[in-house]
């Protein structure tokens, strides 16, 4: 392998990995075929740009006459949508649900410009820190999916960049928006959280349940890119009825509260 090292496992996921190598396939040239197919100008992404898996911030947007499609976007399985906050334009994709397609978008947006990526998904609520809704900044969180495996050597977990932490942390108005920190579980089955990974999770001191933030945040260590995820605990994995009640305009002023206190620490924001 001309001084590469490849893993070796007789579990196909963990098979035949050699995490130096470059990949064949790259982000900028499928995003270079779909522009030559689509007749798309070469064009930028904002700065910093928004995963929103559920879709109701882009919805949230769309409805109040906000968001406005970005005429430049060449992904083939997602619209991009821009808006104005405080003076500076975001991006935002809705309903990029789980870890390969969070990151197959994430790397269309970096290889177009994106500088900061945050993403705000809906999650399951292990360890009870408040009722549901509330915003949890994840911290770490636990590869139970596939997709981080191709990023980075085995781990139990994933990570938040530590100094993208402090810095978010450092001046957090908790008056304006409530923030914990804490690690989650990252899962590609969400019909799939038994009881005993539940109490496992819960054992562990999980707070969360969602789909994407592992596979996020190795990409982030991998390619050295600043992705942070919060996780927007709305439900109780509908134990009983009149879960998922996610807030006011179905947990978009929530999103849009998280996005300019991120976009303020990391100075995007003056």
């Amino acid at each position: 392998m001309n001084g590469s090292k490849m893993v070796s496992s007789p579990w196909p996921l963990l098979a035949r990995k050699d995490y130096a190598a470059p990949s064949i396939f790259t982000a900028e040239n499928l995003l270079r075929e779909a522009r030559r197919q689509k007749g798309l100008a070469e064009g930028t992404v904002p700065a910093l740009c928004v995963l929103d898996p559920d879709g109701d911030l882009v919805e949230y947007l769309q409805a109040t006459e906000q968001a406005r499609p970005h005429l430049r976007w060449a992904c083939y399985h997602t619209t991009l949508f821009t808006w104005t906050q405080d003076g500076i334009e975001i991006g935002i994709i809705g309903r990029a649900v789980g870890a390969s397609f969070a990151v197959l978008v994430a790397e269309e947006l970096f290889a177009s410009g994106c500088q900061v990526l945050i993403s705000i998904t809906s999650a399951g609520q292990l360890l009870e820190v408040a009722p549901p809704p509330y915003a949890v900044l994840i911290e770490h969180a636990l590869r139970d999916e596939g997709t981080s495996y191709h990023y980075l050597p085995p781990s139990d977990y994933s990570m938040l960049n530590p100094e993208l932490c402090k810095l978010i942390m450092a001046g957090w108005e908790q008056e304006c928006q409530p923030l914990f920190v804490g690690n989650s579980w990252t899962t590609d089955a969400p019909f799939r959280e038994t009881d005993a990974m539940i109490a496992w999770g819960r054992e562990q001191g999980l707070l969360a349940i969602e789909m994407e933030a592992a596979a996020l945040y190795a990409l982030a260590e991998a390619k050295k890119y600043a992705i942070v995820c919060f996780a927007h605990i709305t439900n109780q994995m509908a134990q009983q009825e009149g879960d998922f009640e996610k807030g006011a305009a179905n947990g978009s002023l929530t999103a849009l509260s998280v996005i300019r206190q991120t976009a303020q620490a990391l100075w995007l924001i003056r």
